[in-house]
């Protein structure tokens, strides 16, 4: 029979698991707050490459702090005498910082498209990194919003034509 502070490890083990399964994905349409009002400028191109990328969020520490005094705590209360608790404390913060460490991972972990476009106006190419929930394909006309990140629009109508020469 698993002694009562053992079974604290299941409910905090289990927290852990759906915090990261429930973590936001970042979404091309989702705009921070602070792009609210600002203006941005208009790009327009074709999509002439994309492959598939994998998303990784910088590793910030935090889910290892959070994971290792967690399980510290829950590890100190572990054990009959204070030997025994000193022990769990420390293994308990050991694996707690790790697995703190990989629920953060998983839950900056994501999937995006490095599209590459080349611009109507100057015909050089550039990339833009992103999600593709709105389905761009190779051949599509996009226009590319530059404000507070680069991302596809999806252009409406025929490429703009040049504009004529003004002669002197």
């Amino acid at each position: 029979m698993p002694r009562p502070s053992c079974l604290l490890l299941l409910p905090v083990a289990l927290l852990a698991l759906s915090a990261a399964a429930c973590a936001p994905q970042a979404m091309n349409s989702t705009i921070p707050t602070y792009a609210v009002g600002q203006v941005g400028r208009l790009e327009y191109g074709t999509i002439v490459g994309a492959r598939p990328v994998n998303l990784q969020a910088p590793n910030t520490g935090v889910g290892a702090v959070t994971g290792g005094v967690a399980g510290g705590v829950i590890g100190s209360t572990i054990g009959g005498d204070w030997r025994a608790r000193a022990v769990g404390g420390v293994l308990g913060a050991a694996l707690g910082a790790a697995g703190g460490t990989l629920i953060e991972g998983a839950a900056g972990a994501g999937y995006g498209v490095e599209f590459v476009v080349r611009l109507d106006r100057s015909g050089s190419d550039v990339t833009v990194v992103q999600t593709n929930e709105e389905g761009f394909q190779v051949g599509e006309r996009v226009a590319i919003s530059l404000g507070d990140r680069a991302r596809l629009i999806r252009a409406a109508g025929p490429a703009p034509m040049a504009p004529a020469p003004v002669w002197r």
